[in-house]
């Protein structure tokens, strides 16, 4: 079954509200966040997608996040792409874990990552960070502090570092990073040195 005829027997299935697209060879198939489960069960019982492959997201910034997993049939060979857009403020996707076991890593990761919610996932965990980490590192709106902290590739020339600048050029920063000050805990007071004794007269 080629990508066109997958996308048509999907679309049959889900109703209106889906809307397919081949791209390359590839089918992407969007759905409304109510239609993900159904959408997933539809692909794996009707459409023979038995492999779940990987599941992440995109933060689109005002337009929310977007949900995305990779389908595989090991029978037929297709691949497929389906996804859903959830909301900013309150991101949430029903758990696929029910249908695919695999899904439950991917879903921790990217709850751990995006701070998006999988009800019914049965160990909604952190995964990778450290524990006391605050926020999630793969939103567009996290502050990377590394970019402030170490050079940004391409301001200056092969062999050059930062001293050799001209005076008059001051230091970018990478688009989206504020400016030191302007986030963060309020740096602490340095404490006085001490002094040394003076060796005998």
């Amino acid at each position: 079954m080629g990508p066109d005829a997958l996308g048509e027997l999907l679309l049959a299935r889900l109703g209106e509200a889906a809307r397919a697209e081949v791209t390359d060879g590839l089918l992407t198939v969007d759905v409304p966040e109510p239609d993900w489960l159904p959408a997933l069960q539809t692909a794996r019982d009707d459409a023979g997608c038995d492999f779940f492959d990987w599941l992440s997201a995109v933060d689109e910034l005002d337009d929310g996040f977007r949900v995305v997993a990779h389908l595989y049939s090991l029978r037929d060979r297709h691949h497929l792409l389906l996804r859903t857009l959830v909301d900013r403020e309150r991101p949430a996707v029903p758990s696929a874990v029910e249908l695919f076991r695999g899904a439950a890593w991917h879903e921790r990761e990217t709850h751990e990552m995006f701070g998006i919610d999988f009800p019914g996932h049965p160990n909604l965990v952190p995964l990778l960070l450290p524990d006391g980490f605050e926020g999630h590192p793969l939103r567009k709106d996290f502050v990377l502090a590394s970019r402030v902290a170490k050079q940004w590739p391409g301001e200056v020339d092969p062999g050059q570092s930062l001293g050799e600048l001209a005076p008059r050029r001051r230091r970018n920063l990478p688009p989206g990073v504020p400016a030191p000050g302007e986030w963060g805990p309020p740096a602490a007071a340095e404490p006085p040195r001490p002094r040394h004794p003076r060796g005998p007269a």
